[in-house]
């Protein structure tokens, strides 16, 4: 098929603002909401795709940040918008290869499915009886595509098993379901690195420094495992529970994940929601955009053929925040602020309280998010440049985003209820062999 020719660049509002005049009156979709007591204000209703062609007013300030790229024009796509005005449009709706901005279509159609709250439950039991420190028979290990179970956790189960008397085990690790364990996704190479997390004389380099970051007075397990890794479709009907442990919830797993944009945790959760083909037909349901904006080969974003457009970035993170107000969240529980949160902008001179995510693969430079503005409020904006040299599309995207001066905004602040949260792990037992109902017994 021959690519469509270049789309004009078409601007509103933002020459405006940069030159500071007054900016041009926008017609209301909708009568204005009344005072509302939530701290954050409400999230407003999709872009209206009428507004995607408004009146062409010549920008120097975007029009020169496209002449710097020195790459093909037909390559590059920007979009930038208020709550209910198109700021800037060069091939806004043609989906570009977005590398991990896909991350933002799984977190949202992995908020759309489990919610935020949502934790992943792994489940501890044996088969076999407990006797004098050693269990005499299988540790079992059921996996429920936690994508955030690592060593600490590992190590919390270890010492579990031994606040339970349990300090050898002298059969096998059966491993059943999607366990993973640092990423890892074959069940073999999960059960083993459990194994070694659960004795700290197994311990590899990588797990004691791991343990170094923990409390002080944490114990090192001593769970001695004689036999070998293997794995069950199904879990045994013997088996008696133990420990149960859960995750951190959706919201701060998508956090972690979009933060150091861990490519092995979006496609464990892209799985959770049936595929990349699901992921993006979710995006598009909950945006409002045409499905030919969000073409997806997988829930990551490593792959050439990973197509999103500009206009689609900007609706996913808007309809995120939709998403997340009931809860009295906002996208900033969801992704990075520069300035404030660790991941992988840390080294680029981004605007500070700024609520983004960015994306490289192959020639590929995207950044796409919300930046809180002094005179424009929050504008939404996404940057997807290709076919050229990455350090200079990064440069010149954080040159323009540098136009507006930034202030707080509480839309774009993170949960104070939300920042301490932990996974959880406790020992449980069976009620009844019929039911396989777990409850605490701490």
């Amino acid at each position: 098929m021959i690519c469509p020719p270049r789309i004009a660049l078409v601007l509103i509002t933002l020459s405006y603002a940069i030159s500071g005049c007054a900016t041009p009156e926008v017609q209301p979709s909708a009568s204005p909401p009344a005072p509302s007591a939530v701290k954050t204000p409400e999230p407003s209703p999709p872009l209206k795709l009428e507004l995607a062609d408004p009146t062409t007013v010549a920008n120097p300030q975007v029009e020169q940040y496209l002449s710097q790229l020195e790459a093909p024009t037909v390559s590059q796509g920007v979009w930038i918008q208020t709550q209910d005005a198109l700021l800037a449009n060069h091939q806004g709706t043609i989906p570009l290869p977005a590398a991990s901005l896909t991350k933002v279509a799984t977190s949202l159609a992995v908020l759309k499915k489990l919610g935020p709250n949502h934790r992943f439950e792994t489940q501890m039991g044996y088969i076999g009886t407990l006797q004098n420190g050693e269990l005499q028979g299988d540790l079992v290990i059921e996996g429920r595509a936690d994508p955030f179970f690592v060593w600490e956790d590992a190590i919390a189960l270890g010492n579990l098993l031994n606040q339970n008397n349990i300090r050898k085990v002298s059969g096998n690790v059966i491993v059943v379901g999607p366990f993973y364990m640092n990423y890892e996704s074959d069940p073999v190479t999960s059960g083993t690195l459990l194994q070694q997390g659960l004795d700290n004389k197994r311990w590899p380099a990588e797990a004691q420094t791991q343990y170094q970051t923990l409390p002080s007075e944490t114990p090192k397990p001593e769970v001695a495992i004689a036999g070998r890794i293997q794995t069950a479709a199904t879990r045994p009907d013997q088996v008696k529970p133990l420990i149960r442990h859960r995750s951190l919830p959706v919201a701060e797993l998508l956090k972690k994940m979009n933060q150091y944009s861990n490519n092995a945790m979006a496609e464990m959760l892209a799985d959770q929601v049936g595929g990349a083909a699901v992921v993006a037909q979710m995006a598009a349901q909950e945006t409002g955009v045409p499905p030919q904006e969000i073409q997806l080969v997988n829930g990551s974003g490593l792959s050439i053929d990973n197509r999103i457009s500009p206009r689609a970035a900007c609706a996913m993170f808007k309809a995120i925040a939709r998403l997340l107000h009931p809860q009295k969240m906002t996208i900033a529980d969801i992704f990075a602020v520069t300035g404030t949160d660790e991941g992988v902008h840390n080294e680029r001179p981004l605007p500070q309280l700024a609520v983004l995510k960015s994306g490289t693969l192959n020639g590929v430079s995207a950044l796409a998010g919300a930046l809180p503005t002094q005179d424009q409020g929050v504008i939404w904006f996404a940057f997807i440049n290709g076919e050229g040299d990455v350090e200079r599309f990064r440069a010149e995207q954080e040159v323009l985003l540098k136009t507006w001066p930034t202030t707080s905004a509480a839309q774009l602040t993170p949960s104070p209820a939300r920042q301490n949260l932990q996974p959880t792990h406790e020992r449980v037992n069976q009620t009844s062999k019929h039911s396989g109902e777990l409850i605490a017994r701490e």
